[in-house]
């Protein structure tokens, strides 16, 4: 088994094979620096986990290596790109940085990714305007794993959204709208373990605990009808206005005969000023700021709270044994050499 990580050693990994598979060196260190700070959240489900998943993509042409970002239409605080079938981590992160840069002129700025690939945790993205101090809104969704309240057949994704609100005390929301993430699921299926009741249901639309039949059928929405409404207005911002494909349409990654099929997704990021609101200036601010506090002040616990928003890279990662195998095994594929072990200073690979 190869040693351990620290988060430097994993975001040096992650974009030596990104790169090794064939995307651009910045483009790499971008998405395993995204790709990491998930994991340093306790995001694993999305990660590292799936960096494998990612490589096979890349390497059957599902996510083109050489996929840029083109201009769709440009209004000044409303941007459309296109990914050509990309990696959506950079690509988001590049939107985010964009986004930044036109809230600062406007007070508000939109910017979609159409025709991009999976993205992961949507919180990572609000990093740029939460920098800046920006509320920012994040949208995206992926194949079809929900049926509508009431139906049997899969319709929407788990319809991520995502909102960073800026303060003294920065939360960072992050959620499925189904019970569940799908990336939960998977890692259940990857160990033989049983769903909890009411997660999930088959292919017959059936409740399931068995994730492997989970997998291949439906998740349940969060919170029934509310969750698959919830779950609608997403999909309408990231398939609907980025687009071009609904999540009925979307290639699974999870898909091996899929691998080289993009996946064409949609995001939207959206960022606001909070400065160029409120009765007066600054009073917005302040309030943001209070109502953090008052969370905690009630007994509660602030969304995202806790996170690290640049965690320090000698720090040491979490990373189940199974996720560092195979990334091992891709090292060795790839032809590129595994960190140094804090521990021992030498390299396994």
């Amino acid at each position: 088994m190869p040693p351990g990580l620290t988060t430097g050693g994993a975001e040096r990994l992650a974009g030596g094979l990104l790169a090794a598979a064939g995307l651009a060196a910045d483009r790499a260190g971008v998405t395993a620096r995204c790709i990491v700070l998930a994991d340093v959240w306790g995001i694993g489900i999305h990660w590292l986990l799936r960096l494998p998943y990612y490589l096979q993509r890349i390497v059957a042409g599902g996510y083109p290596a050489a996929a840029g970002l083109a201009v769709i239409s440009d209004t000044g605080p409303v941007l459309a790109l296109d990914g050509g079938g990309g990696m959506g981590h950079w690509q988001l992160w590049q939107a985010g940085q964009t986004a930044a840069v036109r809230c600062a002129q406007y007070g508000i700025a939109a910017v979609s990714v159409a025709n991009s690939g999976h993205c992961g945790a949507l919180g990572v993205y609000t990093l740029p305007g939460l920098d800046a101090g920006y509320l920012t809104l994040v949208f995206s969704h992926g194949p079809a794993v929900m049926p509508p309240w009431e139906g049997r057949r899969p319709l929407l994704s788990t319809s991520p959204l995502a909102a960073g609100i800026p303060g003294a005390r920065p939360a960072i929301v992050d959620m499925a709208t189904t019970t569940v993430a799908r990336g939960k699921i998977a890692a259940l299926a990857r160990r033989g373990e049983p769903l909890p009741p009411g997660w999930a249901l088959d292919a017959a639309g059936q409740p399931t605990t068995d994730a492997q039949m989970a997998l291949e059928g439906m998740l349940s929405p969060l919170g029934g009808a509310k969750g698959f409404a919830l779950a609608l207005v997403v999909e309408a911002l990231a398939a609907g206005l980025a687009g071009p494909r609904l999540s009925a349409d979307v290639p699974d990654m999870f898909s091996a005969p899929d691998a080289g099929r993009p996946q064409e997704l949609g995001h939207l990021l959206i960022m606001i000023d909070p400065a160029r609101f409120g009765t007066q200036p600054g009073d917005a601010p302040d309030r943001l700021d209070r109502l953090a506090a008052s969370v905690q002040s009630h007994g509660g616990r602030l969304p995202g709270g806790q996170r690290s928003l640049h965690p320090d890279p000698a720090a040491p990662l979490t990373v189940a044994e199974e996720t560092l195998g195979e990334l091992a095994g891709w090292a060795r594929r790839l032809g590129v050499d595994w960190p140094e072990s804090p521990e021992s200073g030498k390299s396994s690979v």
